[in-house]
């Protein structure tokens, strides 16, 4: 897919892995429509950007009637749509047990399954339907593609992250049947997992707790630069051939338990 003058919607894209995502997709000619709960970090987006070339909604990604709002006001901004990037999520420790002995509350892995995992599949299945809409942009029939984000999580869940695992596994499982369903409207669906990198949560911890968690990394010793993700988003959205994946960028780290 050629990306100039194509219009992406991107979940959290105004931090984050999600801004490093706005930004490569708008460095190759893409028109950029944020979802994001921090009204103030998604101007702030607009006002880098340029409002020409990027604008934003405040989305709950768990709520219908938000994303229906949501893209609704990207398509009066832009006029179509062809590319999303499911950015958003949360990820709280959440133990079964706690150290009291108290089982942890349903509420709360409700919540993070609720963002994470049906956050995801409300944006990309309401977003889908429009872009089956799209007339065919290339000679393969294509219209689009969305760009999921699960983690390695998904693969080796850590002790406190019952939740979280199970809603990033939930993103990879549903990769590929969602990739063949919406391929007859000439939409391809892929997934990232990402390892560790170096967000602004991660960049909170002190520098000491920083190096110990990028020395866990296979190769090379450091953590990922959300620049390097999203290279990897861009690649996703202009490789026609890549549909159906989940692809894991992380330095081949292999989780511990905790």
């Amino acid at each position: 897919m050629d990306l100039q003058n194509k219009v992406a919607v991107i979940t959290g894209g105004a931090s984050g892995l999600g801004q490093a995502a706005c930004r490569a997709l708008a460095a190759e000619g893409a028109k950029t429509f944020i979802f994001d709960l921090n009204e103030t970090a998604a101007q702030a987006m607009v006002d880098e950007l340029g409002a020409d070339n990027c604008s934003y909604a405040v989305v709950d990604v768990a709520n219908e009637e938000s994303v229906n709002n949501g893209l609704q006001q990207a398509m009066q901004a832009f006029g179509e749509l062809h590319i999303v990037a499911n950015c958003a999520g949360i990820g709280p420790p959440t133990k079964v047990i706690d150290r009291d002995g108290n089982p942890l509350p349903l509420a709360k892995f409700k919540k993070i399954v609720d963002i994470n995992l049906n956050g995801t599949f409300n944006v990309l299945s309401k977003a889908s339907a429009l872009m089956a809409k799209n007339e065919p942009i290339n000679k393969d029939g294509a219209r689009g593609c969305v760009i999921n984000v699960a983690s390695v999580a998904a693969f080796e869940g850590q002790i406190a992250q019952p939740a979280y695992g199970a809603s990033k596994a939930g993103i990879v499982g549903m990769t590929l049947p969602v990739a063949r369903e919406l391929a007859r409207y000439g939409i391809r669906v892929n997934a990232i997992a990402p390892g560790l990198f170096l967000t602004p949560l991660l960049e909170s911890l002190p520098s000491e707790v920083q190096n110990d968690l990028g020395n866990t990394v296979e190769f090379p010793k450091r953590l990922g630069d959300p620049k390097e993700f999203a290279e990897l988003v861009v690649f996703l959205a202009k490789s026609d051939y890549m549909n159906g994946e989940v692809v894991r960028i992380d330095g081949s780290i292999r989780m511990r338990a905790k």
